[in-house]
Formats: C-alpha cells, structure tokens, sequence
C-alpha cells in the first residue's frame, strides 16, 4: 500500500454496481466513470469482471475496459474472475489484480457458481499456477475471495472456523491477498471485529486482507469502522451504493463510497481521495443511469462546519 494513505479505497461499482442494475452503461461510459474517479484521487477501481457476457451482459466489453483503463497513471485495475478461463481473459487484457470469487457457505458458493467450495480452492490454485507460469515476476496479484464469511441467505449463519480454513487454504496454494466479504449483508459490528481478529490471529499480520461490506441492513459504515478497529486497511464501496446480491432480497446496495471516505478522512485516516471531485464522478455516473436508485447521506449533507480531511491536512 502507498505510503501517502491509511485505509485503501477499493471502488467496486463499475464490476458489482453495474451487474446488479438493469442500466447497460457503454463502455466510454464505464470509462469516463473510471477516469474521474481515478482523478479524484481513488487508487484501486475494479472494472469488470470475467464471465460469460449470455450470462451477464454488462460486463461484456470488461477486457476493452481493462486495455483502456491500466494506461490511467497510478491506477490499480482490479477484475473480478470466476475461474481459470476467467482468470486467463484477465490477465492477457493487463488486469492488475485478479478477485478469484468463492464462497465459503456451501450452499451459496453451488447456487453462484455451481461449484463445491472444495473444488473452487481446487480451481484457485490453478489459476495461481498458471499465473506463476506467464507472469514468474507475479506482477499480477491474485486475491482469494471469501464471500458469505458473515451468513448466507441459504444455509443461514457461517462457522467462523468455517472461514479460518478456508483463508489458509487460500494461502497455502499462492493468495496474494485476501478479501472478505459480507455478500448479504447479515454482519454486525461485533461480528465483524471479532472474525477479523481472529483472522489475523490465524494468517498474520503480513497478509493484506481486503473488507467488503454491503449496506442491507444499515450497518455497512458500522462495519466497515469496525474493520478497521481490527487492523484491516483496505476497504471496497461503491458510488452512490449501487449493487447488491441475487441471493439477497431487499438488499439496498454496496457501502457507499463517498460516505466511507467521509467517515475515514474524518476519523482522521487518509485515503488520497478528493471528496469534492468524487462527488463530480458520482454526478458523471448518476448521469447514466435509468431510473435505479442510488445512496448516501454525505451527497445530503455535506462537509461539517471546519471540515478539514486527512488528506488535505
């Protein structure tokens, strides 16, 4: 991570915001998106995700998306892939980092991509393998997805020793990084600190781990705070708090960007992300929407009276 910020900001609407829209955002639209947020100072964005475009259309032109936005200085172009095939796509388009997804309940991991957990760890390490095979230098990181890690709209509630295997597993066939994700929105805070805590008991302190947290039932920002109370320094939203789960009725969307960069800056803890000009990008993305509804109180608002950020101070 730079040495210039705390918390990293990982933006995920352009990959997680836009699948779960019915909005077919054109690819120079996706990119002005990028590009702006990119110049507000937001340092990681994932931009796609590769999957079959009959089974999700919106991420149809992901590689064009890769190829145009790893030429934007300074930005970490992230995808989301489901597989080796996915992972190859990913890497030939010049992805900087690849989300290799699974879940660790059972029952979810079958019905999002018909797969045993089993055998998706089995999966994870051939695509590190062939990662290690065109890219010895491991200029690509892979991050080993944990979704569902707080509940499943399934099978109920996660074993935290559910979790813990599945996070060493991860590691012992290559994960670069790893990134944990309440996919339906069931955490609460104290769920949160204390599946964190004994994560970094279990993998370390070395290991960077990712937080991604939706916001259905109001405690995203909760969360996400007390994530960070754990040790965990990078952290995904989405603008506007677009996206969602499927599996997930009723879910409101992802954490809202904008208002978890307001709440760090405030807390102290620099991001590198200019607020005003991620609210210029929010106007550019609403501007292209159909109708969905979008988020956040921070748009409502505003700056308290003597507002200073972290990172302008």
């Amino acid at each position: 991570m730079r040495d210039d910020i705390d918390v990293l900001v990982h933006e995920v609407g352009p990959r997680d915001g836009l699948q779960s829209i019915d909005t077919l955002f054109s690819t120079q639209a996706k990119l002005d998106w990028i590009r702006a947020e990119a110049a507000a100072g937001v340092p990681q964005i994932q931009v796609g995700s590769f999957v079959r475009p009959d089974l999700l259309p919106q991420m149809a032109d992901s590689a064009e998306v890769v190829k145009e936005a790893i030429t934007i200085p300074g930005l970490t172009v992230s995808v989301l892939v489901p597989n080796l095939k996915g992972a190859q796509n990913g890497i030939a388009a010049g992805a900087h980092q690849l989300g290799v997804v699974m879940s660790v309940s059972e029952a979810h991991n079958r019905s999002n991509i018909n797969r045993s957990v089993d055998e998706s760890i089995e999966s994870f390490g051939q695509i590190v393998e062939y990662r290690n095979e065109v890219d010895p230098d491991r200029k690509v990181t892979i991050s080993g997805g944990l979704a569902t890690s707080f509940g499943c709209t399934i099978s109920g509630p996660v074993p935290v020793a559910d979790v813990m295997r599945r996070a060493e597993q991860l590691l012992e066939r290559g994960a670069d990084r790893l990134s944990v994700a309440d996919t339906v929105g069931f955490a609460n805070p104290k769920q949160v600190r204390d599946l964190f805590e004994e994560l970094f008991r279990t993998v370390g302190n070395d290991v960077a781990v990712g937080a991604h947290f939706h916001d259905t039932r109001g405690l995203g920002l909760a969360n996400a705070f007390a994530a960070v109370e754990a040790g965990v320094r990078e952290l995904d939203g989405c603008l506007g708090g677009l996206g969602g789960c499927p599996y997930a009725p009723g879910a409101s969307g992802n954490v809202v960007t904008e208002d978890m960069v307001f709440m760090l800056e405030a807390m102290g803890l620099r991001t590198g992300v200019d607020l005003d000009k991620l609210m210029e990008t929010r106007e550019i993305m609403v501007r292209h929407l159909k109708g969905e509804p979008t988020h956040g109180t921070y748009l409502q608002a505003g700056p308290p009276l003597g507002f200073i950020p972290a990172t302008a101070a």
